[in-house]
C-alpha cells in the first residue's frame, strides 16, 4: 500500500521542523504545497526553508518558478500526482506539507477540470481589471454567473478574475464546472494537523514577522517592486511594504498591518481545515505520538 502522509495547519504553527523529522524518520522527500513558496524570490516573506533545511531532504516545488509565471491549483494537482507516481516506484511513504488550502484539496481530494485559459483572454481580463477596477468586474461576475457571485471571496481579485475568464471564454458560467465530485486516488492519504492554542499561535506569527524584518524583507520586497501588479506578489508581507514604499503609511504601519493580515490568514486556514474529518489533530511539540500515530496507520 501505498502512503502519503499529508501535514497541515495555519501558517507559523510549526510546519517545517516536523516535516523534517517525519521526512527523516520514514525516509521520504518533502513536497510543499505552499502557493508562494513555488516562487523563487520570496524566499524571506514566505519562510521558505533555508539551505540547510532544503539540505536535510529532498524538496519538491519550492523556488521553481518566476514571478511571472502563472500556475494554477490545477497544474499543482497534475505535476504533484505524476511526481508521486514516480516516487511511489522508489518508497511507499512520502511527504506533502503546507499551508496552501487549494493545493492541498487538489492532491487529496482532485479539483474540477476547468478549461485552461488562453493569452488572449488573460490579457484582455488584465487590462479590463487595470482600467475598471474590482468593482466593475465584480458587477459583471454578478450578472453571468450569481451562483458563484454568491460563493466566492469578492475580496480576491484572482478569484472573481478567473470566473470571468471562463465565463468569457466558454460561454458557461464558471458554476457550471464545478462538480464538487471527490476523484479517488490510488494511495493512502494520512492527514496530520497542527495546531496552537490563539495566543501562543499568533505569538508566534508577530515574532516571526519582526524576525523576517530583522532577515531583510524590506530588501527583499524592494527587489520585486517592480513587479507589485503580478498576482505572484498578491500577498501579505509584500502587499503591506509595496504600500509602505509608495508612501501610503509609516513602516511601523506597515509591519503592523502585516502582523494583522497574517493572524487573520491563520484564522481562515483553521477554519479551513476544521471542516475536514479526516485530519487528526495534534500540538507540533507531540513529535513522538505523531510518528506512532503514523506508524500504526501504515502498519
Amino acid at each position: 500500500m501505498k502512503n502519503l502522509i499529508v501535514l497541515i495547519g495555519p501558517t507559523a504553527v510549526g510546519k517545517t521542523d516536523l516535516s523534517l523529522t517525519i521526512a527523516d524518520t520514514f525516509q521520504t522527500d518533502i513536497i510543499s504545497a505552499d502557493s508562494r513558496q513555488i516562487y523563487k524570490d520570496l524566499k524571506i516573506g514566505t519562510a521558505a526553508p533555508m539551505p540547510k533545511q532544503l539540505a536535510m531532504a529532498k524538496h519538491h516545488f519550492v523556488g521553481i518558478l518566476d514571478l511571472k509565471d502563472y500556475y494554477s491549483a490545477a497544474q499543482y494537482e497534475s505535476d504533484v500526482l505524476k511526481l508521486l507516481d514516480n516516487l511511489f516506484k522508489e518508497h511507499d511513504i512520502q511527504l506533502l506539507t503546507g499551508g496552501s488550502m487549494m493545493y492541498i484539496d487538489a492532491v487529496c481530494k482532485g479539483i474540477d477540470e476547468i478549461p485552461t485559459v488562453d493569452n488572449e483572454t488573460r490579457q484582455m481580463m488584465m487590462k479590463k481589471y487595470q482600467k475598471e477596477g474590482l468593482e466593475k468586474l465584480r458587477d459583471e461576475l454578478k450578472l453571468l454567473d450569481p451562483i458563484h457571485y454568491n460563493k466566492v471571496d469578492l475580496e480576491n481579485q484572482k478569484r472573481v478574475i478567473h470566473a470571468l475568464e471562463i465565463c468569457y471564454m466558454t460561454g458557461k458560467p464558471y458554476s457550471s464546472f464545478l462538480t464538487g465530485q471527490i476523484k479517488k486516488r490510488p494511495f493512502r492519504i494520512i492527514k496530520i494537523g497542527l495546531y496552537r492554542e490563539r495566543a501562543e499561535l499568533f505569538n508566534r506569527v508577530n515574532r516571526r514577522v519582526d524576525e523576517m524584518m530583522d532577515d531583510g524583507l524590506l530588501d527583499e520586497v524592494k527587489r520585486v517592486y517592480k513587479y507589485k501588479e503580478l498576482n505572484s506578489l498578491n500577498t501579505v508581507g509584500y502587499k503591506e511594504l509595496f504600500a509602505y514604499l509608495d508612501g501610503q503609511w509609516p513602516l511601523e504601519t506597515a509591519v503592523e498591518k502585516i502582523k494583522r493580515n497574517t493572524r487573520i490568514y491563520a484564522k481562515k486556514q483553521m477554519t479551513w481545515f476544521k471542516r475536514d474529518a479526516d485530519i487528526h489533530w495534534f500540538h507540533p511539540e507531540q513529535k513522538k505520538e505523531i510518528l506512532q500515530y503514523i506508524k500504526d496507520t501504515i502498519h
